[in-house]
């Protein structure tokens, strides 16, 4: 048998029929449309699904379910989405309206978290029983693998570690609250704070690598400044690498899993990333004379949605 996996994001829907062992066999593409009512939205992603079954040469009977991960919330138990702001849904019957044109069990989660259970099945984490996987890019995103199994919490809104609290009334975050994890250890707090030093040291080459014009700087122009030695970025990054250490010692302090998994846009900065995270975490461990969890950078990049998603029950 085989599943049904879609990544749902603000400009596109990726697609794929998913083998058990991961393998992507067949795939498809929407262009996210939102100015379509949500149910036209579901009968395109609908109609997709259909077209790949049949341009792979399977039917519906190979088909044994459906998964969907979303940039937002979901209730796992009804099927519904909470909210999905980039899609403009809120309490839409996700699972409803797509049974209305495939009637499989379907199954929705959260999108980091989803990528989190495609790298425990298929990844860097696959062969552990509990795993967190936290993907960096403009926010935080997490996943929590106990187990074999998502955890999502009791009310399906666990994971959410980059609202949680790293200093007390600091930054302002758009959650509402201050001081939160991806206020420091997002790319969006690496150009915050790169951009709050430029003020004051003009000649960095930073300046150069945005051409002189601050908002055009990216987390990426800063990492690759402090690779090459630039004052300005590395101090950005040791910031931001104490930031994420820290982080990364809270979960291993609370939930003791066997690997950590840094995924997102930040964490292509490969080997230069996960070595100064590395030499970073064992700072803030509690119990050092203890093995803790293995820190590993994804493996399966934008294909994770796709996977993780099928693999929802």
């Amino acid at each position: 048998m085989y599943r049904i996996g879609l990544d749902i994001g603000g400009t596109g829907i990726q697609m794929g029929i998913v083998d058990e062992k991961g393998h992507i066999l067949e795939r498809g593409e929407v262009v996210t449309n939102t100015s379509l009512p949500f149910s036209e939205q579901v009968r395109q992603m609908a109609e997709c699904a259909l077209d790949m079954v049949k341009k792979g040469g399977y039917s519906l009977l190979d088909i044994a379910s459906i998964g969907a991960g979303v940039p937002g919330v979901a209730d796992q138990k009804t099927g519904a989405v909470i909210y999905c702001t980039n899609l403009g849904w809120k309490h839409v019957p996700f699972r409803e309206e797509f049974r209305k044109y495939i009637d499989k069990p379907v199954f929705v989660d959260n999108d980091a978290t989803v990528a989190g259970l495609a790298e425990s099945v298929a990844g860097v984490s696959a062969g552990s029983s509990s795993s967190v996987f936290i993907t960096i890019g403009t926010g935080i995103g997490s996943g929590i693998i106990l187990g074999g199994r998502v955890w999502s919490g009791a009310h399906g809104v666990g994971s959410e570690l980059g609202h949680s609290i790293l200093e007390l009334d600091g930054e302002p975050c758009t959650c509402g609250n201050h001081g939160c994890v991806e206020r420091y250890c997002s790319a969006t707090a690496i150009i915050r704070m790169a951009r709050e030093l430029l003020g004051r040291h003009p000649e960095s080459m930073l300046m150069d690598s945005c051409e002189g014009d601050l908002k055009k700087l990216t987390a990426r122009h800063v990492i690759d400044a402090a690779r090459e030695g630039d004052p300005t970025a590395v101090k950005v990054f040791r910031r931001f690498i104490k930031a994420l250490g820290q982080t990364i010692a809270n979960v291993i302090n609370i939930l003791d899993p066997e690997v950590i998994v840094l995924g997102g846009g930040v964490a292509k900065s490969g080997a230069f990333l996960l070595d100064a995270v590395r030499a970073e975490v064992p700072k803030y461990i509690l119990y050092k004379e203890l093995p803790y969890a293995h820190i590993e950078l994804a493996r399966l990049g934008a294909d994770a949605g796709i996977i993780g998603a099928a693999m929802l029950s």
